[in-house]
């Protein structure tokens, strides 16, 4: 079906969406529906609102909106809303740099975003729109709150946080990355002791931890980061006695936590970390300006400095002493930057001969090495060449020598039990989450602190409790709301005293933690929502969202899920059924390797030798991920003028696999421009020819070409069979791909092989024919370019809507061929292919093999000496 020279209409994408997207718009068809069966929740992670969409976004969202409409295509009642994770410290650096509230500023932004993403043709309920920031959301996380701390699982307590000193604020650990920097401003962590409230998670580590089995939907990846987050350790708690310079207990004990009591004889000190509470009251006066000036030099590291395998550990003794309870001996108590407060109980037993970290402290500060386990089958080990960290036998271990390792670990924690001086413990990584900021844009916690009653909560009736308007900012430290007197004075709820409302604001991450029910039922404003509407739709189907966020906001969701369902308010155990983590989309970048500068790509001359145009100097060519910083961005908005929302889509989905990164390229953004021109102008050659479905549904359209199926030929001419082979392998591939693992790129090719099928074939063909290959191309077009499906479904004459049409089924008749090629191989190699009947028996395959044009080309008359036959596949001719 040859396109025309003049085609009698242009593809103009501009006009062509804004007007499909108005007609959407008007006839309500992405609402949600409220009856049915089969409901199916595609759901984005939501975004902050910046006030501008990025390429990350794009994909993102598209994503997410091509699994919706196939969904609905087949046959779904489909969920897919949109909101904002609104709070936030950029709206409060705005308002103090700008000199404007965050409120209107950030609804402005949102404003402008949410135009941006409709311009995208999304498939999105709006009218289930959630923001954060708002007091009819916010109102339900100070309620959530509540259920927390009714629950005994939020608390406030004295800790020693991780401060950020540039936005003047408490992160949670999880908020730090691995070089001790704030994930936010980039600032170096500092560590402060305050006051703050906790969310009892490490009360659900064991669920959240083997639950990671039954998220067979999610990537491997995402799990082992939460395994290795939840950091579950098998091992015991160890008390050793403190004893003064003539070896008699003082009555205070230090206890360790270690996954190796097997080594407990092998101890030669114990370590405290900086922070315990014990270093000031052991310090012996000789060393109490030693230690004083090391905890404050320690004070000034991160805790990943602090950890580092490659970082020298450092250290000093206290002067004091502890027995080892299993032999007795006298051992030093130590000091060492490498051992952590929040982590066990703060302080750890040195066994130098089987602790690698430990033999290099014991070497730097000339601490005794004591081997106390060989390899199996050796009668010695020597620590000349560093510590022996494996399993073996147990010596110098009194009554436990001879037992293998796992043995004496049972054998000495039973000893410990016994005879009181340890037990058997379960030890994990995580920490409880510290959600207490000290700022003004975010949830205030719902709490007032009364002198006579203590904490009290807030009444769930007199909630929200909202953000005082007209405050004064700064970017010195401290919240804003603490300084708001008449904001913070307030009748106790119990006594009806003056009391003070807890100043303090919530970590956003406990708005976005569920924000995912919120969706279910978003207008309900008696309870944050039914156990019944978020029954009927979670857990979420599909979840599509960013790898860094895998265990942040991933984690804190299953936590908010499991104590939700504790308190009766839903009936599921995980939040999200299958997870998506889309690659990240990466720019041409420019930078001079001399200065460290970046240059944008607009200011690079020639790309095939590519110069700083100051300097001269030779750059660096590479592909980012997209940043302002580095000049390497695409603004969507440009790309969607210039070639319509569509052709964003398709590059989007074509250029890469959704898990991996994509590379921006405009070469291959104008290629899927040219590629919908050729669609549009092969419906408007089928139209100019008066093929019209003439008002038929897609399966009308299948029937009308199968109706001449009973016997294929002569009812079909050979163009006719290929061309519904093509369709309708087209259709099966393309199904497969939109199931997880979704294949996005590959299905984006069949639609263009089946575009090539009918140029080759069409011209040819019988109408009821290609009636039916352009439905089938036009409703599987559907997903992936929204706009232009709809357009070409109405110009063809369909039947309503082509996103309400059922999504084609593969009718396996047009698929079987009467003829398969068949590979003629010589000597080792493929010489060419012949098309043999498809059931041929072996002899008949050798036949045609030897009579071929290639087998007298190859063999020169000679026969072969042997000849392999693979029914279906090929023939090897061996001469």
């Amino acid at each position: 079906m040859s396109e025309p020279q003049s085609p009698a209409s242009r593809y103009d994408p501009q006009a062509l969406e804004d007007r499909w997207q108005r007609r959407w718009s008007e006839s309500g068809c992405d609402r949600t529906p409220t009856t049915g069966k089969r409901p199916f929740y595609a759901l984005s992670m939501f975004p902050y609102p910046s006030g501008n969409l990025h390429m990350g976004h794009v994909r993102n969202y598209v994503i997410t909106d091509v699994i919706a409409r196939a969904a609905r295509m087949r046959g779904h009642q489909v969920l897919q809303p949109m909101g904002w994770d609104a709070f936030g410290l950029p709206a409060e650096n705005a308002a103090i740099e700008r000199g404007v509230e965050p409120g209107p500023w950030t609804d402005q932004n949102i404003a402008s975003m949410r135009e941006q993403l409709k311009r995208l043709g999304l498939s999105i309920d709006w009218d289930r729109e959630v923001t954060t920031c708002h007091s009819d959301y916010y109102r339900w996380t100070q309620w959530l709150f509540l259920q927390f701390l009714e629950a005994g699982l939020a608390y406030q307590k004295d800790a020693t946080v991780n401060w950020d000193p540039i936005d003047q604020t408490v992160l949670a650990n999880e908020q730090v990355d691995g070089d001790g920097r704030s994930w936010r401003s980039g600032a170096l962590v500092e560590k402060r002791k305050l006051r703050q409230w906790f969310l009892k998670i490490t009360a659900y580590a064991d669920q959240l931890l083997d639950d990671l089995d039954t998220l067979s939907g999610w990537p491997e990846r995402v799990r082992t980061m939460q395994a290795n987050w939840i950091g579950r350790s098998t091992g015991a708690e160890l008390t050793f006695e403190v004893v003064d310079a003539a070896g008699t207990p003082t009555g205070q004990q230090i206890t360790v936590f270690t996954t190796r009591p097997d080594t407990i004889f092998g101890v030669s000190y114990v370590v405290l970390a900086p922070e315990h509470p014990l270093v000031t009251v052991l310090s012996s006066a000789e060393q109490q300006l030693a230690v004083k000036a090391f905890v404050e030099l320690v004070s000034r590291q991160s805790e990943q400095e602090r950890t580092a395998d490659d970082t020298p550990k450092r250290g000093v003794p206290l002067g004091a002493r502890v027995r080892n309870p299993a032999n007795g001996a006298l051992i030093p108590i130590w000091i060492a930057d490498y051992v952590l407060a929040e982590y066990g109980t703060g302080a750890v037993m040195g066994v130098p001969a089987h602790d690698q970290r430990d033999f290099v402290f014991a070497r730097q500060y000339e601490l005794p090495v004591q081997p106390v386990i060989v390899p199996e089958g050796s009668v010695e080990h020597t620590s000349d060449g560093g510590a022996f960290t494996g399993s073996g036998v147990l010596m110098q271990s009194g009554r436990f020598d001879g037992l293998t390792s796992t043995a004496a670990k049972e054998a000495i924690v039973a000893a410990a039990e016994t005879e009181g001086w340890g037990e058997a413990r379960v030890q994990y990584r995580l920490r409880d989450w510290l959600i207490s900021r000290q700022r003004y844009w975010g949830c205030p916690i719902p709490v007032i602190h009364c002198n006579s009653c203590g904490v009290v909560p807030v009444p769930a009736e007199h909630l929200p409790v909202e953000l005082p308007r007209h405050v004064a900012f700064s970017a010195k430290g401290g919240s804003p709301l603490a300084q708001l007197e008449s904001w913070v004075v307030v009748d106790c709820p119990c006594c009806g005293k003056p009391a003070r409302r807890e100043t303090d604001t919530m970590d956003t991450f406990m708005c976005s933690s569920w924000y995912y029910l919120r969706y279910a039922d978003p207008h309900n404003s008696d309870l944050p929502f039914t156990k019944d509407a978020v029954n009927r739709w979670l857990p979420v189907d599909q979840y599509v969202g960013g790898i860094e966020h895998a265990i942040l906001h991933l984690l804190y969701s299953r936590f908010f899920t499991k104590v939700l369902r504790d308190r009766g308010l839903l009936d599921f155990n995980e939040p999200f059924a299958r997870l998506l983590t889309q690659g990240m989309v990466q720019g041409i970048t420019y930078k001079n390797p001399q200065t460290g500068k970046y240059i944008a790509p607009a200011d690079v001359a020639d790309p095939s030798d590519p110069r700083d145009p100051e300097s001269g100097q030779l750059l660096e060519t590479f592909y980012e991920k997209m940043s302002k910083s580095k000049y390497n961005g695409v603004d969507p908005a440009v790309v969607i003028e210039r070639y319509g929302a569509d052709t964003a889509r398709m590059f989007i989905l074509f250029k890469a696999p959704p898990e991996k990164d994509l590379e921006w390229d405009d070469a291959d953004v104008e290629g899927q421009f040219r590629f919908l021109q050729r669609l549009w102008r092969l419906v408007d050659t089928a139209v100019g020819r008066d093929l019209s479905l003439a008002g038929l549904g897609a399966e009308a359209a299948v029937v009308a070409a199968t109706a001449q199926v009973q016997n294929p030929s002569p009812a079909f001419s050979d163009a006719e069979l290929e061309l519904r082979r093509a369709v309708h392998s087209a259709i099966a591939a393309i199904d497969e791909d939109l199931n997880d693992p979704y294949q996005f790129n590959t299905a984006v090719a069949e639609l263009m092989k089946l575009s090539n099928a009918l140029n080759s074939h069409g011209e040819t063909c019988r109408e009821p024919v290609l009636i039916e290959a352009l439905s089938a191309l036009v409703v599987l077009l559907a997903p992936f370019a929204p706009h232009l499906a709809s357009e070409l479904w109405q110009q063809l004459g369909g039947q309503g809507d082509v996103h309400q049409q059922p999504w084609p089924l593969v009718d396996a008749s047009a698929l079987v061929r009467s003829t398969v090629p068949l590979v003629i191989q010589i000597k080792g190699k493929v010489r060419g292919s012949l098309d043999v009947p498809a059931d041929a028996d072996k002899e008949t395959l050798e036949s045609l093999a030897l009579a071929s044009d290639i087998a007298t080309k190859w063999l020169d008359g000679k026969p072969p000496s042997r000849v392999i036959v693979v029914p279906g596949k090929l023939v090897n001719l061996v001469p």
